[in-house]
């Protein structure tokens, strides 16, 4: 009986020829062998304690002062925190907004610190200190968890002067 082979080669090896499945191993082996470093050399991303970390959960009163900054600075319109208040917050925003008590000349208004309490389950309120240039307002908001477990604005104060209803 005549055999014959039906193995593929790849020529360019000292012995002249290697099989197929052999040569891929070898390369895929060597892509997985991290390269050798010189004697001396340290990696250049240093150790990996010294890179920062991802902040994965922003707290919510810490989103919502960035939110009602960008409304009562006047880089949002009211409507944008349409579906994220309750109650009469909206209306608050309403009078406070045309006004822009957070917007400040020259320099683009940030929230500074921002501190929340959570009196009981479902409720957080917050007090957040926005800086612009040299000026510093004070800006107190109220959160409450609906039942969709959505966190939505009930209360806006800005610099101590609450807007009310009958104003």
């Amino acid at each position: 009986m005549n055999r014959t082979s039906t193995t593929t080669t790849t020529p360019g090896t000292a012995t002249g020829a290697v099989p197929a499945r052999a040569a891929a191993a070898d390369r895929a082996a060597a892509r997985t062998v991290a390269p050798a470093r010189p004697p001396g050399r340290r990696d250049q991303r240093g150790p990996a304690t010294t890179r920062p970390r991802r902040r994965t959960h922003i707290p919510p009163h810490e989103l919502f002062a960035e939110r009602l900054l960008a409304v009562l600075s006047g880089r949002r319109p009211v409507h944008w925190m349409l579906g994220h208040t309750v109650g009469e917050a909206y209306e608050q925003l309403v009078r406070l907004a045309p006004g822009t008590p957070l917007r400040a000349r020259g320099a683009r208004p940030v929230v500074r610190t921002c501190r929340g309490f959570q009196p009981c389950d479902g409720v957080v309120e917050a007090s957040a200190s926005i800086a612009a240039g040299e000026q510093v307002r004070a800006l107190a908001f109220r959160l409450e968890r609906s039942a969709d477990l959505r966190w939505r604005c009930a209360a806006v104060e800005v610099g101590g002067e609450r807007i009310t209803a009958e104003s």
